[in-house]
């Protein structure tokens, strides 16, 4: 049974932003809690657009334009409509019809661009498109979530929250994409406990952290080119989950402890359950960074998981291979096999 640690404060939010972009604390197991977000990547869309506003250089009206296949364009559409800022998201053909729906309904127009086949894949492709764009309409702001160092460092809020409720954190388990939650998150809880161990969760197909490019089921992690953002010196371990792995663990996280989330939620249970149970003396914290209404017609969908050969399966023994990271993005996996992330 789920314990809810705080409760959320008794106010009147001022928007649906102010009211969002916060996690909840949830005690999971006797040493295990989660960071549950709802949108996760509402908080640092609405911190960079902050940041430019105080800066100047995001004005009203000022077109924003951005690349995303996923919640970081819904949060940025969020805050845009708030604000009044005109907003283009770039993204692929792997965007469901549902979320370009739901930001077109924001206001946003979205833009889908094709694999040219250049080196970092799609990815690379649409940032392409995004600084076509920028040349295009002089004066815009792009938001950068790869590389713009305040997409980590709005972090610092659920820093401030996890050390007024939980206190000190051993362990920060999350899954990596543009190494905004992970990295900025650890940074913060470092400053007041230099000894936090970061586990980064991956999955086959990245090439993060130096494995090999290939195509990836599991979206929400993970990505075709290295991003700025991520600090390779912050992780002590890195975890590759399998879309079958995480995908059972999504289930088994709704299923046991009543939490609807996504498939990257999922995949940060299955390494962090699996740290917690072989560390009993640390407090484990993972980040769950969405909730589940948006896959229900994919990864909550027996038919959709046939389709894909992607049926839901356990891996007793925890994750399919894990290492002690390189140091840069190129060096590659040090090596496999279970038992390699256990704390000496």
């Amino acid at each position: 049974m789920t314990e809810t640690v705080t409760a959320p404060g008794r106010k009147i939010y001022s928007s649906v932003l102010e009211a969002t972009e916060l996690p909840r604390i949830i005690r999971i197991t006797a040493n295990l809690y989660a960071a549950t977000f709802s949108l996760m990547k509402l908080l640092p869309a609405r911190y960079i657009v902050d940041r430019a506003e105080a800066a100047g250089t995001l004005t009203p009206g000022t077109p924003v334009i951005e690349t995303s296949s996923g919640t970081f364009g819904l949060g940025l559409a969020m805050v845009c409509r708030h604000r009044g800022h005109p907003l283009t998201v770039v993204g692929d053909p792997v965007i469901d019809a549902d979320l370009r729906r739901r930001l077109e309904m924001l206001g946003a127009r979205v833009e889908i661009v094709e694999d040219d086949g250049r080196p970092g894949g799609i990815q690379a492709a649409r940032l392409a498109r995004v600084e076509e764009l920028r040349r295009e309409h002089p004066g815009s702001f792009v938001p950068g979530q790869y590389d713009n160092p305040d997409n980590p460092a709005a972090y610092a809020a659920v820093a401030d929250l996890v050390g007024a409720t939980l206190g000190a954190v051993d362990c920060l388990v999350g899954t990596v994409g543009s190494g905004g939650s992970t990295g900025g998150l650890a940074a913060a809880l470092r400053a007041s406990n230099a000894d936090l161990r970061l586990v980064g969760v991956d999955t086959p197909g990245s090439i993060i952290f130096g494995a090999a490019e290939g195509a990836r089921l599991l979206r929400g992690l993970g990505s075709s080119i290295h991003p700025g953002n991520v600090d390779y010196t912050a992780y002590d371990e890195v975890h590759w989950v399998t879309p079958r792995e995480a995908f059972h663990a999504t289930h088994d996280l709704y299923r046991s402890h009543g939490l609807f989330m996504g498939p990257t939620s999922g995949a940060s249970f299955q390494v962090a359950a699996w740290w917690a149970d072989r560390n009993p003396g640390d407090t484990v914290l993972m980040v769950l960074p969405d909730e589940g209404y948006r896959y229900q017609s994919t990864v909550y969908n027996d038919a959709w998981l046939r389709a894909h050969d992607a049926v839901p399966t356990p891996n007793p023994d925890g994750p399919g291979w894990s290492n002690i990271p390189a140091t840069s993005p190129t060096a590659g996996p040090a090596c496999r096999g279970h038992g390699v992330a256990s704390k000496p």
